[in-house]
């Protein structure tokens, strides 16, 4: 009895950490007012009781790496002196790039930093071929929201649904695809998961990663959202009020 809990407990641990996507945070630190690269520098993110931190390089570069997709504030620390509050976006399976940074304790000071918003458009991550990503906050104003396979097909033109309901992928045969929900695999039809559970949602529709493997068609995967992704989006939203 004692080994069969020690399995069940196992089992439920690899599940909980296989519902995580993660990302990589990003940039580069300079001094103020020279511009200069700044060295050895702390940048870290707080996370209840987690922390996510790496060290600049020598160009002032630095890469903060398993991170959980999600909204965080980046903090950097120089010495005695901490800027707080720096706004980042985690792309499950991608980069948050938040630019070029020029370190001032005494507020916030950003340079070379870019927002780009994307509509439905392919984009790079790591390094794979192009695939259409989608968050919670995209998914909450789509006039298909309801509909897991309408999400999917409004995401590319190279995804339709077929009379029965079934998706195909350009190229592929009828039916010939995966679902990848939180890192377990799902043959057939998820079409009954909630919109408002989802966290994030990608759509590969050809030059498949070797981690997704077993499929000529496509993939579709999904995050579901936790209540950490839940408390991050509050907090963020509470610091970028002023209420926190």
């Amino acid at each position: 009895m004692k080994n069969a809990l020690i399995m069940i407990a196992l089992f439920i641990a690899g599940n909980v950490s296989a519902q995580q996507a993660l990302g990589e945070v990003v940039g580069e630190v300079t001094e103020g007012e020279t511009a200069i690269p700044m060295v050895d520098a702390r940048v870290y993110i707080e996370d209840g009781t987690r922390i996510y931190q790496a060290k600049t390089d020598l160009d002032g570069r630095f890469r903060i790496s398993a991170v959980p997709a999600g909204e965080y504030m980046v903090n950097i620390r120089y010495d005695i002196d901490t800027m707080k509050n720096i706004p980042v976006t985690v792309p499950m399976n991608g980069l948050g790039n938040i630019g070029v940074i020029a370190f001032n304790a005494s507020y916030l000071e950003l340079e070379g930093a870019t927002a780009t918003a994307y509509t439905n458009e392919m984009k790079l991550i790591d390094g794979n071929l192009p695939v259409v990503t989608m968050t919670a906050k995209e998914i909450s104003v789509s006039p298909v929201k309801f509909n897991l396979k309408g999400l999917i097909t409004s995401m590319s033109s190279s995804v339709r649904q077929t009379a029965d309901g079934s998706l195909v992928f350009r190229g592929a045969r009828k039916g010939d695809m995966i679902y990848m929900i939180d890192g377990v695999k799902v043959t057939g039809d998820a079409g009954q998961i909630p919109s408002v559970s989802i966290g994030y949602m990608q759509v590969y529709t050809g030059g498949l990663p070797a981690k997704y493997g077993d499929t000529l068609g496509g993939v579709v995967v999904i995050e579901s959202k936790s209540y950490f992704d839940l408390y991050r989006a509050w907090e963020a939203q509470q610091i970028r009020e002023g209420k926190m």
